[in-house]
């Protein structure tokens, strides 16, 4: 078992940062084969991938729509990977989700355990 927590999430002007936190704890399992995955869901819509790396970080894969923007960070002392976003637009604007799974995919199905998800704001 793997619980998520997320936070981050707020209100930002278009052009502004913000840096979302993902904290994973487990029952036992190690994380050390894992992937984390970032998606986002805007009303409406379906949920869509942004990123994806693996646990050690040696593989990550980013959207094109954020590619250049949005870059995950790691920091194993804490099980946390942050996903930190920069220069942001209205479109954006989405409830964005840390999910981890065993297979690296862009593919929701494909990830295991959520987090409640935080929600992102971006004003024009």
């Amino acid at each position: 078992q793997v619980q998520l927590v997320e936070s981050g999430g707020g209100l930002v002007q278009a052009g502004g940062s913000l840096r979302l936190s993902c904290a994973a704890s487990t029952s036992g399992s190690t994380l050390s084969n894992a992937v984390m995955g970032w998606f986002r869901q805007a009303p409406g819509k379906e949920r869509e991938f942004v990123a994806t790396e693996t646990w050690n970080g040696d593989l990550s894969d980013y959207a094109d729509s954020v590619k250049g923007r949005f870059t995950i960070s790691r920091d194993n002392a804490k099980n946390t990977r942050n996903l930190q976003m920069n220069s942001l637009k209205p479109e954006d604007s989405a409830v964005y989700y840390c999910a981890v799974g065993r297979a690296y995919s862009r593919h929701p199905g494909r990830y295991d355990y959520w987090g409640q998800g935080t929600q992102v704001t971006v004003s024009s």
